[in-house]
């Protein structure tokens, strides 16, 4: 009897031993799950804000683009700050080049990098994050040197005369103005000014 009794408290100990085990195996496996979706839902939110970033920075370079291709006789120039994309200062009217200047959606910030054109003025913007960006291929033409890029800053938006798009109003209205951002800092091709970082002030869409 005293036996029997023995051998029921053991295999009670047991049990309960497995059943504080198997627990512990549930709390360690819900763990990495919770942490796989955190994982998961950080490389969504990322990526999207790669596709703001290359959206914001088209939208940038099409509009420095439209400043210098819309140049009066006499004046061809590029913006001397992004401002002048708001309102072009050669003009008497309001003459706009950009809705609304947009912060960098990697950084969640105003400050872009600008890269200055030989002649004066801002040919190109690009972010200041030295984050390694998560796409890597398939740009499209014009930003297909972003393939060797290695931080997001070496994504530079440079426009020239020929860029595409001779006007980027409206080229971001499904953007909304929190996530939409300015451009980024990198090395820029024979620039006689080189690249810098400001802090663009807060300036209403209209």
């Amino acid at each position: 009897m005293r036996g029997d009794r023995f051998c029921r408290a053991c295999t009670g100990r047991c049990e309960a031993g497995f059943t504080y085990l198997g627990l512990l195996i549930l709390v360690a496996i819900l763990a990495l799950a919770t942490s796989a979706t955190l994982t998961l839902g950080s490389i969504v939110q990322r990526r999207e804000a790669e596709q703001r970033l290359l959206e914001v920075g088209a939208a940038y370079r099409q509009a420095i683009a439209s400043y210098l291709n819309s140049s009066p006789a006499g004046d061809r120039r590029y913006p001397g700050a992004l401002a002048e994309l708001l309102k072009d200062p050669r003009y008497p009217g309001v003459r706009r080049h950009l809705r609304q200047l947009y912060p960098d959606p990697i950084t969640g910030k105003n400050e872009w990098g600008l890269v200055g054109a030989p002649g004066g003025g801002i040919m190109g913007v690009h972010s200041l994050s030295n984050a390694k960006p998560i796409k890597i291929a398939e740009f499209e033409l014009e930003n297909e040197s972003f393939e060797e890029a290695v931080h997001y800053s070496q994504w530079v938006f440079i426009a020239g005369p020929t860029s595409r798009g001779s006007s980027a109003i409206g080229a971001l209205e499904g953007v909304p103005p929190a996530a939409a951002m300015f451009a980024p800092q990198n090395a820029a091709p024979a620039a006689a000014q080189p690249p810098q970082s400001i802090l663009l002030p807060n300036v209403p869409g209209r």
